[in-house]
């Protein structure tokens, strides 16, 4: 009998480090097998990629396992790798659980239907500030403005899929988040077609859920998500 596999799918600009820690503990604190992959351009410059081939990529991924006998995958997306995971989750019935971290579906600071700049660059300052330039910069030569185009384009192609997903789905948000709004969880949420949904709040926590303050809170409240059928609801830390 097969075991069951979580496939984890990093975010814009990241890599499969921001999410290590996490797989590790899940590694070494369940049965399942872990796999992890890098989104195509995301071990260099990603101006020349489009937003297709992440979604080409993250769906050869799932099929690979799929054709090893996986018949009980859990995805789990963090920002953009969240709103890839949602996609994923409302297509394939393989997929039997998804955890999201961040999922990106809104980006910068919204009023409305568009940004509210002011508080855009409020949350840019912040985001420097947590992370540093150095980081900051480094992102940001590496992914350009074509790129986040692509992002762009990516959410809204796929903006839709939350209404698709059926499986027991949990979402987890710092509320101390700089990179993705609160109104992105909010209608991740709200438009879930599961039965079984769980929203989790966790103050002091930034957007780098994985490597970061509470990390170990989160990681257990994600193992007791995929080992179990928790009552679903909003949860604030």
């Amino acid at each position: 009998m097969r075991r069951k596999a979580v496939l984890i799918i990093h975010g814009f600009a990241g890599t499969p480090y921001d999410q290590e820690d996490f797989a590790n503990y899940l590694k070494l604190e369940t049965k399942y097998d872990v796999f992890q992959f890098t989104l195509p351009g995301h071990a260099g410059k990603i101006k020349d990629v489009k937003h297709q081939e992440w979604i080409e990529a993250s769906e050869n991924m799932l099929n690979r396992l799929i054709a090893k006998g996986y018949k009980r995958i859990y995805l789990i997306g963090h920002s953009m790798g969240g709103v890839i995971a949602t996609y994923l989750a409302g297509k394939y019935r393989q997929v039997k659980k998804l955890f999201l971290a961040a999922p990106a579906f809104h980006y910068l600071h919204m009023e409305g239907d568009k940004i509210d700049l002011k508080d855009s660059l409020k949350s840019t300052k912040r985001i420097v500030k947590t992370y540093g330039k150095n980081e900051i910069l480094d992102r940001f030569l590496k992914s350009g403005f074509s790129s986040a185009k692509e992002f762009a384009a990516l959410v809204k192609e796929y903006y839709d899929t939350p209404r698709k997903v059926t499986c027991p789905t949990l979402i987890i948000y710092g509320k101390n988040d700089d990179v993705v709004p609160q109104t992105s969880v909010e209608y991740v949420y709200n438009n879930l077609s599961s039965d079984i949904k769980k929203m989790v709040y966790i103050d002091k926590v930034t957007h780098d859920v994985f490597r970061r303050e509470k990390k170990e809170k989160i990681f257990e409240i994600a193992k007791n998500f995929l080992e179990h059928y928790e009552r679903g609801g909003i949860y604030y830390d």
